[in-house]
């Protein structure tokens, strides 16, 4: 079958479906006035390197992106499975100054190099400094509605329980994946397999 925007065919749009698993951007950011937002994002990835940058994508002029613009830093949380639901609760629409952090239980604690707090319990963080936000024009020329949110890297944490002979050892963190619909996926280490690329393809 064929599915577009017009002739449909199916219940729900396939892509989220299709490009899945996708890492989730767990995302606390803070405005200029102090106010914390902690907010999931599955339109999240590593675009650069180098230096090194990563993105996230807005629905909409959302807390988490309004707040990286005036506060202009972000981090980037790592959720895993043992962590799911607090994720998942972060998403809710809570009133005005509501904390997400204390909704789901979580505890902020200070970053190393910018004024958002990271996630405690998380094993990973992301700190980054705010370089863009470009809006997500349509081909017919309307409005944006989506935003692409751009940060370069400044600092990571990691918990030393995940380093292993100096490598990263990410399925043990068991982050979990985006799919479509309700759908979740992890990263088991049962599943994690190496591929070296050809010479000169770098790594």
């Amino acid at each position: 079958m064929h599915y577009d925007s017009e002739t449909k065919g199916l219940p729900h749009n396939p892509l989220k479906a299709l490009i899945a698993p996708r890492p989730i951007g767990w995302i606390s950011a803070m405005n200029k006035a102090g106010a914390v937002n902690l907010a999931p994002y599955s339109y999240f990835n590593a675009v650069a390197s180098g230096p090194d940058m990563v993105m996230f994508s807005s629905a909409g002029r959302k807390d988490a992106m309004t707040f990286a613009e005036e506060g202009g830093e972000f981090v980037c949380n790592i959720a895993t499975f043992a962590l799911r639901d607090a994720m998942n609760a972060t998403s809710a629409p809570l009133e005005r100054g509501e904390s997400e952090f204390a909704f789901a239980g979580l505890t902020p604690v200070p970053s190393r190099k910018v004024r958002p707090p990271r996630v405690g319990e998380s094993p990973a963080a992301i700190e980054c400094k705010w370089v863009q936000t470009v809006p997500l024009t349509p081909l017919d020329g309307s409005e944006a509605s989506h935003f692409l949110v751009i940060g370069q890297v400044v600092s990571i944490y990691i918990d030393d329980a995940y380093i292993k002979d100096g490598l990263v050892e990410t399925s043990a963190m068991r982050p979990i994946l985006r799919g479509g619909y309700f759908d979740y996926f992890t990263a088991e280490p049962e599943t994690r397999f190496a591929l070296k690329r050809p010479a000169g393809a770098g790594q």
